[in-house]
C-alpha cells in the first residue's frame, strides 16, 4: 500500500496541533483494545506483542538501520535512550491499565509533563492556561490511593518515563539528519525523525524481549490473537508515535507538553466507548477545564522547523 501526500505545502497547511489530535486518539485507542486481550494473553506478553509488531512495521517500511549506520555516537546514544524508554514506559503502562481505569492512568500520565509545561509558561496568559489545565486534570483524576496500590506504582513510574519520552522524542524530531546523503529520504521527503523513531523501536523490541516474550508465546497458537496484537501495535506505537514526531517538529516542547493535558480527556472518552468505563459529572467538569486551559494557551512560533513534514510515503 502506498499513500503519498506530495503537495509541497501540505505540511504547512496542516497545523502541528492536528498531528497531535490524531496521536491523542490512538494513544488510548490501542491500549483500550489491548485491555481486551488481557483475558487471553499475559500483560507483559501483550506489551511485547505491541512493541515487536510496531518494530516489524518500521523495519519493513523504513529499514531504519540504514540511518542509524550513518549517525555518530551521540546520535546512536539518543536512539538507544529513546528505545529503552519506550520499552519501559509501554510495559509499565500496561501493568497499570491492567489494574486501574484507563482514565486514571491517563491523568497520572500527565502529572510529570506539568513540569515541562510550567518551564515554558513565560507569560501570564500561559501561566493561567497551565493552572486551569492542571485543575482540570486533578478534577478528572480524583486519585484515591487504595485498592490497587501496585497499579499506582506502575502508573507513576509510567508518568516519569513519559517525561523522558517527551524530552527524547522532541530531540529526535528536531535532530540533525546526520552526515552524508540519504537517497531514500531525498526521494521520499520523509522526516528523518521517523527513521530515528523506527530505529528506536527496534531497540525497544530487543529491550522488552527478556521480560515479555514468555508471556506472548500462547498467542502464537492463535492467529486471531496475533492479528489483534498487530492491530494494537499499529494503533498504539506506529500511528501515535509518528504523529507525535510531526507535532514535535512544529511545536515548542512546553506547548506540546501542555497539549498532553488532553490525554486524560481522550482516555476518559475512549474508556467509556470501548471499555464502558462511563465518566461521572466530575469527569466531565474536568474535561471542560482541560479544554479551556489548552484553548487559552498561546504558543510561541518556533524559530526553525528542522523537520520537513511535506511528504509521507508508506508501502
Amino acid at each position: 500500500m502506498r499513500a503519498c501526500l506530495q503537495s509541497p505545502s501540505w505540511g504547512h497547511r496542516l497545523p502541528p496541533q492536528s498531528f497531535f489530535m490524531v496521536s491523542a486518539v490512538f494513544h488510548y485507542l490501542g491500549p483500550s483494545l489491548a485491555v481486551l486481550l488481557f483475558a487471553r494473553v499475559d500483560v507483559l506478553g501483550v506489551a511485547w506483542l505491541r512493541i515487536v509488531s510496531a518494530a516489524a512495521v518500521f523495519a519493513c517500511w523504513r529499514r531504519p538501520w540504514r540511518l542509524a549506520a550513518r549517525l555518530d555516537r551521540r546520535g546512536r546514544r539518543l536512539l538507544a535512550q529513546l528505545g529503552a524508554t519506550l520499552a519501559a514506559m509501554n510495559t509499565l503502562f500496561y501493568l497499570a491499565v491492567a489494574r486501574l481505569p484507563l482514565s486514571t492512568v491517563g491523568a497520572i500520565e500527565f502529572l510529570g509533563v506539568i513540569l515541562l509545561a510550567a518551564a515554558g509558561a513565560r507569560t501570564p496568559r500561559n501561566l493561567a492556561a497551565l493552572a486551569i489545565t492542571t485543575l482540570g486534570v486533578v478534577t478528572i483524576t480524583d486519585i484515591r490511593l487504595g485498592g490497587q496500590p501496585l497499579g499506582f506504582v506502575f502508573a507513576f513510574g509510567n508518568a516519569a518515563l513519559f517525561v523522558f519520552y517527551v524530552i527524547l522524542g522532541h530531540r529526535t524530531a528536531n535532530a540533525d539528519p546526520g552526515p552524508g546523503p540519504d537517497p531514500d529520504r531525498a526521494g521520499r521527503g520523509l522526516p528523518s525523525g521517523i527513521d530515528r523513531l523506527g530505529a528506536s523501536m527496534l531497540v525497544a523490541a530487543v529491550v522488552v524481549t527478556p521480560v515479555g516474550l514468555r508471556g506472548a508465546l500462547p498467542a502464537f497458537a492463535h492467529p486471531a490473537l496475533l492479528l489483534a496484537a498487530a492491530g494494537v501495535g499499529i494503533c498504539s506505537s506506529v500511528i501515535p508515535y509518528i504523529t507525535d514526531q510531526l507535532a514535535m517538529a512544529g511545536l515548542p516542547r512546553a506547548t506540546f507538553a501542555l497539549l498532553l493535558a488532553l490525554l486524560p480527556m481522550f482516555a476518559t472518552v475512549i474508556g467509556a466507548i470501548v471499555l464502558r468505563q462511563l465518566p461521572t459529572a466530575q469527569d466531565l467538569i474536568g474535561i471542560g477545564l482541560v479544554v479551556a486551559g489548552v484553548a487559552l494557551h498561546q504558543a510561541e512560533a518556533p524559530s526553525k522547523l528542522s523537520v520537513d513534514t511535506r511528504i509521507i510515503t508508506t508501502g
